[in-house]
Parts: C-alpha cells; structure tokens; sequence
C-alpha cells in the first residue's frame, strides 16, 4: 500500500503532482528512486528546478459573474511572453481568475491549496507544478483579489493582451444600462492612470505630510519668501491630489471633466447616486527584479565552456 508520507516526500523531492507521485510510486511498489527516475523520464520532475527562475512576465486574468454581483481577478506568472500565450497557461489563468471570483479564501496560501476546478482531484498548487512540468517554466500565482456586493455593478478591463488588469465596483440603488457604461470607463481610467488612492480621505497622513515637507523645501530653495511657501505647498498639494486620487483625476476621455463630477452627471441621468466602492489594478510583473541578460556574455560563457 502506497502511504500518503511516501507521497509527500517524493513530491517534495521531484516537485512533481501529487497525482504523478502517488502513480509512479504505485508503478514501482513504493520503490522511491524508481518513482524518480519515472518522474524525471516523464518531464514530471523537473519542476523543482525552476522554481528558482524569475518569474515576471505572465497574464493579468478577471472574471465577472452573469449578474455582475461578483467579479474576480488573478496574476499568473511564467519566465516568458512566450509561454504567456501558451492557450494551456492562459486556460489556467482563465480557470483562476474564475476560482477567485468563487473563493472563500482569505490569503494566497488559502487560495492556492483549494481543488482546482478543472480537476477535482488536485489543488491549484498541484496544477500549477504540472503546468510547470509541462511548458518547462518557472510559474506561479502572485496575487488575487475578489470583489462582491448586492447593490451595483461590478466590472473589469483588461489592457494590452493581459499586461494591465482592473477591477472595479460601483455602489448604485438602481440597476441601470447607465452603469454598465460608468464601470467600463472608471476601469479604463485607473488602468491608464494608476491612481493610488480613491479619494483624498483614502491618503495616506504619512505620505502627505512627507509631500507638504518636500514641497517646504523646494519653495524654500527657490528663495520664495516663508509667508507665502505655505500657500504654495497647499497649491501643490491639491495638485497632488490630483494626480493620484481617482475622484479627483481629470476624466481621460474629457479633461474638462474630473472623475466626481462625470459621476455626479451619470448619478442625475440614473436618478440615483452612483458611488466607487473600490478597484484593483494589477499590472503584470509590477515589483518583480527582472535578470537583464546580456546576450554577449552568455555567448562568450558557452565558447568557454565548450572549450
């Protein structure tokens, strides 16, 4: 009998599917290093070797329901655009992006451990490995995020082939054609201008005042006179605020416009208040260190090594 221990360890050994190990063990009566050398003679265990490997290109992925009550959003990574427009990698981002938008977890680590809904029998995690094993790149899921609500509209967009990914969530009374179309365009908005805050009362005090005391400095420097810097530093705070606080960003489409008061418009034409609960934007491989490799030195470090 084949114990859930002896699959463990040659999981953790090979970084094969559990599925593959308990298999391949079964194939050879338990013998460990025979179940190995099925696994590496399969491709199945050499996926533990690339999980050292950067992982910074991949596919953003959302997912939103019929009634658009609740909508989900996932980042998949690999090593390669290459393999980014692989249909089995994008499958799988598509399958997760639906998992999120379903998923009661909390956390990553949560997340990753559920059944996968294409294959009941594994978790994400063990999908993911067999992915791995099968396209021959480091992969792995960095980040979701679910969105749900019973009064309003939830919505995405998705920017440049999977590059940006956003998703948004508008607070309404009444259910209106009107707000389909609000939600598209406050999406394209934050994927095209990234703001880092909802509003001015979603600031960081922290991150204001270190602004207020940068601005301090400049006006000084610039040998304003002390009793007007401080005018000048609220000047330039509100154009702060501005700049990264979505309501407070001109519209993309109309700058005449700041995000307030198209929605202050739209809210007339539905007869009730159309307000942004959230959103999240992800862009893919955002804070990933990615290796430059400098082709001239690879080449010249085979020559040598083919010496």
């Amino acid at each position: 009998m084949i114990t859930a221990q002896a699959v463990k360890e040659l999981r953790e050994r090979t970084g094969a599917g559990m599925m593959d190990c308990k298999k391949a063990l079964t194939e050879t009566n338990g013998d460990m290093d025979k179940a190995i050398e099925i696994l590496r003679e399969k491709g199945l265990a050499a996926a533990a070797k690339k999980a050292g490997r950067v992982a910074a290109e991949g596919l953003v992925e959302t997912y939103i329901s019929e009634d658009k009550k609740v909508g989900g959003m996932v980042e998949l990574n690999c090593e390669t655009d290459f393999v980014a427009a692989n249909e089995g990698f994008k499958e799988f981002a598509q399958n997760l992006a639906k998992m999120a938008a379903n998923t009661e977890a909390k956390d990553l680590e949560a997340f990753v451990e559920e059944k996968y809904i294409a294959n009941e029998n594994i978790t994400i995690k063990d999908a993911l490995t067999e992915l791995i094993a099968k396209l021959g790149e480091n992969m792995n899921v960095r980040r979701f995020v679910k969105f749900s609500l019973e009064k309003g509209m939830i919505s995405s967009y998705i920017h440049g082939a999977g590059r940006i990914g956003v998703l948004v969530e508008l607070g309404c009374e009444k259910d209106s054609e009107v707000l389909d179309e609000v939600a598209k365009d406050v999406a394209m908005q934050v994927a095209a201008a990234n703001p880092l805050f909802l509003d001015k009362n979603s600031v960081d005090k922290e991150a204001i005042e270190k602004e207020k005391e940068i601005y301090r400095v400049q006006a000084l420097n610039e040998g304003k006179p002390e009793k007007i810097v401080e005018k000048m530093v609220e000047g330039r705070i509100q154009k702060y605020y501005k700049e990264v606080c979505l309501l407070d960003q001109a519209w993309v489409k109309d700058q005449d416009y700041s995000i307030s008061k198209y929605l202050q418009e739209k809210s007339k034409e539905v007869g009730a208040e159309i307000k942004i609960n959230r959103y999240a934007r992800f862009e893919r491989g955002e804070g990933i260190e990615k290796k430059e490799e400098d082709f001239a030195e690879e080449v010249q470090k085979q020559m040598q090594q083919g010496k």
